[in-house]
């Protein structure tokens, strides 16, 4: 596994998406435990989780709670672990999201977050999504305060644009340590916000980072699929899965670049892992580059 920073923790280059294990769909908690065993042992130091990570309304923090408890039940050492959690956002129970950034509402979040994850401060806590009827400075000055009090080491903002991530670095400064944004190979508006991140030292952690990526394997139980993508194509040619090409070729957009692929099962998560190892070479990146722009 290779690694890189957010602020001054060094993690794996490849994080866990957590949220698969808790909303619609999801697996038994077997399989969920299993799938967060198997990031471990696949050197994986970054789990990223919300208190909204759930399906059913009544269950805030079912996914933190999930994660605290594969935490807790592995048996090797945990302690370099990073959990990345996030405040601001709802789900009453209807498939629904909603957004509540008000300095009071993170406040009381982040207080039941650390006490779900049972930990003496939350390592990452990231403000989900900017509340359109909040100030930008006042959502962002609840996560100062959070810092303050010690209930949190460092602060993250995610789904938010250049000027927004400028106002926050102003406030909070080098408290101030990610931006979680999508991107991935379908949807890359992000680019400027993530040459921001990296300009400023800002871990940048792509969420669908596997976007426009099928997760059919090349080979299906009927034969070979019909995705035929330069990311399929360049995955054949190199033996390995076209996820692993996808995220490997995120790595190499940034430094600042941290995925976070969900998961679901173990074999998604280790084959995720396997991508922080693989080294595309010029002429791979050139013919992927060039398909992106058709």
């Amino acid at each position: 596994m290779r690694y890189r920073t957010i602020g001054n923790t060094t993690v794996s280059a490849v994080g866990l998406g957590a949220m698969p294990l808790s909303i619609e769909h999801r697996p038994d908690e077997e399989r969920a435990t299993a799938t967060v065993h198997a990031a471990l042992d696949a050197g994986v130091t970054l789990i990223d989780t919300a208190d909204s990570y759930h399906w059913h309304a009544g269950e805030v923090g079912h996914n933190e709670l999930l994660v605290a408890r594969a935490l807790a039940s592995y048996g090797g050492d945990t302690s370099q672990v990073l959990v990345a959690t996030k405040g601001g956002r709802g789900r009453p129970g209807d498939g629904s999201w909603t957004v509540t950034a008000t300095p009071a509402h993170l406040k009381r979040a982040a207080e039941d977050s650390l006490k779900r994850l049972g930990v003496d401060a939350i390592g990452l806590y990231q403000l989900h999504k900017p509340d359109p009827a909040v100030p930008w400075a006042d959502s962002v000055g609840a996560l100062r305060e959070l810092i303050d009090a010690g209930t949190i080491r460092a602060a993250g903002i995610s789904n938010v644009t250049t000027g927004q991530i400028r106002e926050a670095h102003a406030i909070l400064g080098d408290a101030l340590v990610s931006v979680q944004n999508q991107y991935s190979p379908a949807v890359r508006d992000s680019e400027p916000e993530l040459q921001l991140s990296t300009r400023l030292g800002l871990a940048f952690l792509p969420w669908s980072p596997l976007g426009g990526i099928s997760r059919s394997s090349l080979d299906g139980p009927s034969g070979p699929v019909s995705a035929n993508t330069a990311f399929h194509r360049v995955a054949v040619e190199r033996g390995t899965s076209p996820q692993q090409i996808a995220l490997a070729w995120l790595l190499t957009r940034s430094p600042a670049v941290i995925p976070v692929p969900g998961a679901g099962r173990p074999a998604s998560i280790q084959d995720s892992a396997e991508a922080a190892e693989l080294e595309l070479s010029e002429a791979e990146l050139t013919r992927l580059d060039e398909a992106l722009v058709r």
